[in-house]
């Protein structure tokens, strides 16, 4: 029985749907969070949780080797969902080392010290490592390709993917080694609330909102699986509590798109519930940009096995996900706002203007 959890990366943006998802369903299960808080960890996205006498919120590093072990020991920790990571290929083609440092390094971290405290409490058999990474890890697919599965060899193609391929291969190999109960979670593109304004869907979102151009890359074909964020936090929820240690499982929407046909789905939901748009219709700020580096054509996930094995599949639509994100978005400027000070402003320029 799984009793106390500390997740990492919990105030970003799918960590946080997870630990809202988690405190409605298991309320008197202690959640202890470890995030950084960087610039796409925010408290705010916690708001409403923290403060319950079960949820704490610690500000620490994960490659901090002495805080890990402390917050395993003194939290009796037996469930270890890890989220923590540099997400961004964009960020990743700027300066890849902390991809590197944060996301091969600081999982070894977790991983050693989470196995130091599983063999001290005597190996237990209910104990869970569970390592979410992407889809993206697999490389990119060519219009007829099939679909990704759990045994496709791995491909990556930036600094990101490639960082996540390393500590995928470093939770399989905890478990191969050491027998370490591990799991493995591979997931498409994620949307929904909460989501920080770099990511295309709330970018495309907030420029709408302030009459800003909506940046296309290259000539906009490129496709995407997308998986609404709480059909995600489902499925977590259904891998740890019935997967075998050990096992990987693909987490998808079924609902490959197009990056421009996707655009333009967001522009319409936007003119239709956006009463006060600067500009009208938001269509007209569609901008085509020059494409990123090593920009994966396509991407799509076979789910069967998850389907197969856990009976778990997505039960949220594409247009309904998307009509409850852009209301998100629209009720949400309080939120939103303040991620955009003057670094954010020089982050975006430097990758889209001129371009």
């Amino acid at each position: 029985m799984l009793s106390r959890l500390l997740v990492t990366g919990a105030a970003g943006f799918i960590g946080s749907n997870f630990a809202h998802y988690w405190h409605r369903q298991y309320a008197d299960t202690p959640l202890i969070i470890l995030d950084a808080l960087t610039y796409a960890g925010n408290r705010a996205n916690l708001a409403g949780i923290l403060g319950h006498p079960n949820i704490e919120l610690i500000k620490g590093n994960i490659c901090d080797r002495a805080l890990v072990d402390r917050l395993l020991t003194e939290y009796r920790i037996d469930t270890l969902v890890h989220f923590a990571a540099e997400s961004h290929v964009d960020r990743s083609i700027l300066g890849p080392e902390a991809f590197i440092q944060t996301n091969v390094v600081g999982t070894f971290t977790l991983l050693e010290a989470f196995r130091i405290h599983w063999q001290t409490q005597g190996q237990p058999g209910h104990y869970r490592f569970l390592h979410i990474s992407t889809d993206e890890v697999y490389g990119s697919l060519g219009p007829a390709d099939l679909a990704f599965r759990e045994n496709t060899p791995y491909a990556p193609n930036s600094p990101y993917s490639a960082s996540k391929a390393g500590s995928d291969h470093l939770a399989r190999a905890y478990y191969q080694t050491y027998g370490l109960p591990t799991l493995i979670t591979n997931c498409s593109n994620n949307y929904g609330p909460y989501h920080f304004p770099e990511k295309l869907i709330p970018l495309m979102c907030v420029n709408m909102l302030l009459g800003q151009p909506l940046p296309v890359y290259g000539d906009g074909q490129n496709i995407r699986d997308w998986l609404f964020v709480e059909d995600h936090c489902r499925a977590l929820d259904t891998v740890l509590h019935h997967a075998l240690p050990g096992q990987p499982y693909n987490i998808g929407g079924e609902a490959e798109i197009k990056n421009i046909d996707l655009i333009n789905m967001l522009c319409e939901l936007m003119n239709e519930l956006a009463p006060d748009l600067p500009i009208r219709p938001t269509q007209a700020l569609i901008t085509y940009v020059r494409d990123r580096p090593g920009h994966d054509r396509r991407y799509a996930m076979d789910i069967s096995k998850i389907k197969a094995d856990l009976g778990w599949q997505p039960s949220v639509s594409l247009s309904a996900g998307l009509r409850k994100t852009v209301t998100w978005y629209l009720n949400n400027r309080d939120w939103w706002l303040p991620l955009l000070p003057a670094d954010y402003q020089k982050y975006y320029q430097q990758r889209y203007t001129g371009r």
